[in-house]
């Protein structure tokens, strides 16, 4: 992708347009719009053709997640990535399972979250750590049960958190003290375990169906020593 479009939606005007300000001078980076409401929003999406979404959640005259499912009456191909102070935890379930890439919350840097954007408009997922936790308390509080036959070995665990972190195959490697090719080796496991061909279609399948299993490290230990 040679250039990124990019349209923001959020409700705080300053940080809206200093974000937007950021962004414009970003290398490979086009900001084609800005709304401050969701009413605004909903009419942009049918308007103006986007590759990547900055939604807030709180948008005083609606929620941000309630969005996500409109844009893709519209364009289909452009992701959501939600950029947020914070969000309930069923929100944060809720918002991934209805089609969103990622969420970042606004405590980090620009920097962080034009790294992000990259990744999403490539084609991955981006979410923090506090996001997977919870994700998993509120899979927990559902009551789910892990399918032990699917359950990752202790190796398949770490790279897929690796992955929920939005790390790069090199990025995971050096976290887990493995080599690149080994990195890629087990994602290709668990893409076979997980029936998809794609990163995104692997978090999504582990934040729907494995979330309290695959996301809780205590689970592949158990299935390391059985």
């Amino acid at each position: 992708m040679d250039e990124i479009r990019i349209l923001i939606v959020d409700d705080h005007g300053l940080f809206r347009q200093s974000l937007a300000r950021f962004l414009e001078k970003a290398p490979g980076c086009r900001v084609v719009g800005q709304c401050g409401s969701a009413t605004e929003a909903a009419l942009a999406f049918s308007a103006i053709s986007a590759d990547v979404v900055l939604l807030d959640f709180d948008l005083g005259d609606g929620e941000g997640g309630d969005l996500v499912a409109e844009l893709r009456k519209h364009q289909e191909s452009a992701k959501v990535l939600m950029v947020t102070a914070g969000m309930p935890e069923t929100s944060t379930v809720r918002v991934m399972q209805g089609g969103a890439s990622g969420i970042f919350l606004k405590h980090r840097t620009l920097d962080a979250l034009l790294t992000a954007i990259q990744r999403v408009a490539a084609g991955e997922v981006w979410l923090d750590s506090g996001e997977v936790k919870a994700i998993v308390t509120s899979s927990i509080g559902r009551g789910e049960q892990p399918d032990r036959a699917r359950t990752l070995t202790t190796r398949q665990s770490e790279v897929m958190r690796g992955i929920l972190d939005g790390l790069t195959n090199k990025e995971i490697a050096v976290s887990i003290s493995a080599s690149e090719s080994s990195v890629k080796a087990v994602i290709q496991e668990l893409f076979r375990k997980a029936g998809v061909r794609t990163r995104s279609q692997l978090v999504r399948i582990a934040i729907e169906k494995h979330s309290s299993d695959w996301l809780q490290p205590e689970y592949a230990e158990s299935a390391a020593r059985s």
